[in-house]
């Protein structure tokens, strides 16, 4: 039997049965001075490990501070923040006109590659990107308008069609035009969607090649 302070007895050692009081001993509080724990299975008077990235004593798995991993697993990367902006650059390629040259046509000889055709940027955003050539009659005005100078005669007014789908890609679609639409030098079916993103090459005309980029939001 224990007696507390109170002078009541207590059959429990720790704390008294009729007022609470604690009968044992606290042990003493440490102080801030006091070094700090060793890690798991690191013994007393080896060197605890820092971390590589902030020096900040070692404590776990993970750096306290910086969230530095020692099991040296590659970091979990959140998914990218949607709203990047595509873009399609227009110029002239030249290996792509002869191409067209060499495999003839009724208007082959008419036509000349342009002796300058600087690059032009249009922005992708929307549902849908019209390629083609302005036409005042059927009062088309293309958002990747050809329309030049240099304008490419072998372009249609209405030649291809980019479609923005839910998770942020682009397919091509051909509608029908003229003188038929490459992707990567590859023909396109006519009404049958293909995918394109960044770096892809779409040929249309004798010579317009226009090339899909991810630029910065």
């Amino acid at each position: 039997m224990a007696t507390c302070p109170q002078g009541h007895t207590s059959g429990d050692d720790e704390y008294c049965d009729v007022c609470g009081l604690q009968l044992a001993a606290s042990p003493p509080p440490v102080t801030s001075s006091a070094a700090p724990a060793a890690p798991a299975g690191v013994g007393a008077g080896a060197a605890v490990e820092s971390c590589p990235v902030c020096q900040t004593p070692r404590a776990g798995q993970f750096c306290e501070v910086c969230g530095h991993d020692y099991s040296g697993a590659a970091p979990t990367m959140a998914p990218p923040v949607s709203g990047a902006r595509w873009e399609a650059v227009t110029a002239a390629d030249r290996a792509y006109y002869e191409k067209v040259i060499a495999e003839g046509g009724p208007d082959a000889d008419a036509v000349a590659f342009p002796p300058y055709c600087p690059e032009r940027s249009f922005a992708l955003s929307g549902e849908q990107i019209r390629i083609g050539r302005r036409s005042r009659g059927r009062d088309l005005r293309p958002e990747i308008d050809l329309t030049g100078p240099p304008e490419d005669p072998g372009v249609s007014h209405l030649h291809a069609v980019l479609l923005a789908a839910h998770d942020g890609s682009w397919t091509l679609v051909d509608p029908g035009s003229s003188n038929g639409t490459q992707v990567n030098g590859r023909p396109v079916a006519v009404n049958v969607p293909v995918r394109v993103g960044a770096g892809d090459r779409i040929h249309v005309g004798a010579w317009t090649v226009i090339t899909i980029r991810e630029g910065t939001p």
